[in-house]
């Protein structure tokens, strides 16, 4: 029985092993696969789970940079951002609809909105599953501070920086203006934008299972680079207020004004009216935006006579004594007729330059020719754009020559079939300005990150457009202008000034011909005429009653001239050289020519300053008189400014040396004290002890 019961044990399979087996291999692909799973998701999936566990554990929020500040050439804040508060609600889906109407009512209370569209708005994002809406963007501290202390369901709030224009519509026309999300949309903040705006930062949100916040961190936003312009604030204040004036005063359509250093081709002031508060861009049109002086292109008539002056006396074709038959005010250029403003016989080229005659610059424009009149056109820079910091400017319209009619030369040469811009004009009298160079105008001195380093500085492209000589000889010219010209009423006090007036009709756009009612009033020009610092445009566009350039633009180059030479520091030209010493300097063997060319100049200058007599002052006062050795008798300045003193020692031909601020209290030579021509003046000023 054992023996049986052991021999059938021995026959029976182990079935514990093979069941042990089946187990072993289950957990061992069980493993493997657990496994093979693991490195799929730790491996492949690795980026997408971290960012979907980021998305269920975290909520994130963009900051803004600072944007950089812009500055003028001084130092001083044109442009520059503040801290201010946005508001935005979380209508998480564990709000309740109470907890919601709460809040907006509130919310609306505040800020004037209207409760039941902002209600609507939240309820529809609880709805959606939105977890954020922004509820207004960008506002003052102190209007949401009620808000900060009721601890309102949902209700957020985020600092973000807001642009702030502290001189309100100064020069808003160069620096534009931002968006609501704080992007340049116009002017340098457009075109300086990425610079300007820097890196923004992220604030991230840590929540636990049940969506409670419960720790944040930030990574901070990096602040934009400061802009440093070639603008001069107190220079655009005064251009600005003198051409608003003149709008007004003309009834024009609208107005522009450039100033232009010629040496260096900074910009130091650039204005249009109407103008517009960027800190406001609600209370302005969209017209008034508009950058006129870039944008603007308007024929400029007699000022573009300076191309074919210029090229007839670069190529040897004429000098300015040369005398020239103006035919009774009428000339036929291939078939057309074309006139004068008025009936003139023979001049020289510098009187025909002084009275704006259409014929003489037509005969110049012929005996220059089609090609090489369109060669000084370009040389001069019209045609193309100056490369100006700022958006929206256009090249004009100059044709190719093969689009010329066989008339075209008559129009072209007096400024007509041509469209220019007021900086090209501005940039094409600063090569003359600047012996024959000319020099890219620029707004932008240079930037600098947020440790002041510079990373940008202005080098602005320059070429020569017509020799030095050519340029002294058309500034002695355009002196004419001033003297005896069409710009009479752009002469100063104290300096010598020089310069072109233009007046232009403009295109009827219904009847594509010219207007008999509208015109572009202009007048460019640049002081002092020996050494100028400064050149300056002024395009008066659609003025009412009075429309030449000589009496609606010339004034206002002269009343921005004189508030704004002082103030750079140029002391008036007492002892001008004219353009014979300088021509003389260049071109030494025509002494004879130059020195009765010099006393031309100084007799007509002479006959133009205004006459200094004894009008109502105090008795015994002496203000003016000629001694018997054709000496000066030193006018009594005591009582006087600086400005008033400057403008009567340069009328008598004195140089000045003063000390102290105010009024003269002090001065030596004693009045009454016989004084030559180029002495020195010391002038106390200040109070008298």
């Amino acid at each position: 029985m054992l023996a049986r019961l052991v021999a059938q044990t021995k026959s029976r399979p182990d079935v514990s092993m093979s069941r042990a087996l089946w187990v072993a291999a289950f957990i061992a692909f069980w493993m493997v696969a657990v496994s093979a799973r693991l490195v799929y998701l730790q491996v492949s999936q690795h980026d997408g789970l971290v960012e979907r566990a980021k998305q269920q554990q975290q909520n994130a929020l963009e900051t803004s940079a600072q944007r950089g500040d812009i500055l003028d050439r001084q130092g001083r804040q044109l442009a520059r951002s503040v801290d201010t508060v946005s508001l935005f609600i979380d209508p998480e889906p564990k709000l309740q609809p109470e907890d919601l109407e709460c809040t907006a009512f509130y919310v609306a209370r505040t800020l004037g909105l209207k409760f039941e569209d902002l209600a609507k708005e939240l309820k529809d994002a609880q709805a959606n599953n939105r977890r954020f809406v922004w509820i207004a963007r960008r506002l003052d501290t102190n209007l949401v501070s009620s808000l900060f202390q009721m601890n309102l369901p949902g209700l957020g709030f985020h600092q973000e920086p807001k642009r702030y224009y502290p001189n309100g519509s100064l020069a808003s026309h160069v620096l534009g203006f931002v968006s609501i999300d704080g992007d340049g949309q116009a002017g340098l903040e457009k075109v300086y934008n990425t610079r300007i705006n820097g890196e923004p930062g992220q604030v991230f949100f840590e929540k636990d299972a049940t969506g409670k916040p419960y720790e944040s961190f930030e990574i901070s936003s990096k602040p934009g680079q400061t802009v440093v312009l070639t603008i001069d604030q107190s220079i655009q204040y005064e251009v600005e207020r003198a051409l608003q004036a003149a709008v007004e005063r003309s009834h024009a359509k609208s107005g522009s004004a450039i100033v232009l250093n010629p040496r260096n081709g900074e910009i130091l002031a650039l204005a249009n009216a109407p103008t517009f508060d960027p800190n406001n861009l609600s209370a302005s049109p969209a017209e008034a935006r508009r950058n006129w002086a870039l944008e603007n292109v308007y024929e400029p008539g007699s000022t573009f006579k300076i191309v074919a002056y210029s090229a007839a006396i670069e190529k040897k074709l004429a000098k300015p004594d040369d005398r020239i038959d103006c035919l009774m005010g009428a000339i036929t250029v291939a078939g057309r007729l074309i006139h004068d403003g008025h009936r003139y016989g023979v001049l020289t080229l510098r009187e025909a330059l002084a009275k704006s005659s259409n014929v003489a610059a037509i005969k110049l424009g012929l005996r220059v020719g089609d090609e090489g009149m369109y060669d000084f056109i370009t040389r001069f820079g019209f045609g193309s754009r100056t490369g100006i910091e700022l958006p929206a400017e256009t090249a004009g319209i100059v044709r190719k020559v093969d689009r010329w009619q066989p008339s075209s030369i008559g129009s072209i040469a007096m400024g007509q079939e041509v469209g220019v811009t007021p900086v090209q004009v501005a940039a094409a009298f600063g090569a003359l300005a600047n012996d024959g160079i000319r020099i890219s105008p620029h707004v932008v001195r240079e930037t600098r990150n947020a440790a002041g380093v510079v990373t940008y500085q202005a080098q602005p492209d320059q070429r020569r457009v017509v020799s030095a000589e050519t340029a002294i000889t058309l500034r002695g010219m355009l002196e004419g202008v001033t003297l005896n010209g069409t710009a009479k009423r752009a002469q100063l006090d104290g300096y010598s000034a020089a310069g072109k007036t233009g007046t232009a009709q403009k295109i009827d756009p219904k009847t594509r011909t010219y207007s008999k009612t509208k015109y572009v009033g202009s007048f460019v020009g640049f002081a002092p005429v020996s050494n100028p610092q400064v050149v300056i445009i002024v395009v008066m566009d659609e003025p009412t009653g009075a429309y030449h350039g000589g009496d609606v633009a010339a004034p206002v180059f002269r009343e921005i001239a004189e508030q704004i030479l002082p103030d750079l520091g140029v002391m008036p030209d007492i002892e001008t050289k004219s353009a014979p010493d300088l021509i003389a300097q260049v071109d030494p063997e025509n002494s004879s020519r130059v020195r009765d060319e010099q006393k031309r100049v100084s007799d007509e200058r002479k006959a133009t300053l205004p006459t200094v007599a004894n009008n109502g002052s105090r008795s015994g006062e002496v203000v003016y008189a000629v001694a018997a050795n054709k000496s000066i008798l030193m006018p009594d300045l005591r009582g006087r400014s600086v400005r008033d003193v400057a403008r009567t020692c340069a009328q008598l031909g004195l140089q000045m040396e003063t000390r102290g601020e105010g009024r003269v209290w002090k001065q030596d030579p004693a009045p009454g004290s016989e004084v030559s021509s180029g002495q020195v003046v010391y002038l106390d000023f200040g109070r008298a002890n």
